[in-house]
């Protein structure tokens, strides 16, 4: 029997205390992740604070630059009406892929078989009996 722990676990997603919090709060838009953002009340510098609530696991790498950027108060309105249409040559943000299978491994990397360029001349490696 599966129990829901989302409303008590932070990293499943928003707990119930989130959830109560942005009562009263607005919902400004959604991005194409399916994460939701929320903007009201001020903070002590008077800026209006401002909330991501992620669809799924709490993950800030799955925050789209152009909301990032809202979340940051770099823009003042929402995405969609203060930055240019996307460009046609634009690819979508990534999530951070580290410790997945499609994480960046450069050549040498023991999951790419270990073996790397050999070095130039400039290069002699060190030994301790040297």
């Amino acid at each position: 029997m599966a129990i829901n722990l989302n409303p008590f676990t932070w990293w499943n997603g928003a707990t119930i205390g989130t959830w109560f919090g942005l009562r009263g709060k607005t919902r400004v838009g959604e991005d194409g992740l399916g994460n939701v953002y929320y903007q009201g009340g001020k903070d002590t510098a008077g800026n209006p604070r401002r909330w991501v609530i992620y669809d799924g696991a709490n993950d800030a790498s799955r925050v789209a630059p152009e909301w990032l950027a809202w979340l940051q108060h770099t823009i003042d309105d929402v995405p969609d009406r203060a930055l240019p249409p996307v460009r046609q040559w634009q690819k979508p943000a990534l999530a951070n892929m580290t410790g997945t299978p499609h994480a960046y491994r450069p050549s040498g990397a023991l999951e790419k078989g270990g073996n790397r360029v050999s070095a130039t001349g400039d290069y002699e490696a060190w030994s301790p009996d040297a």
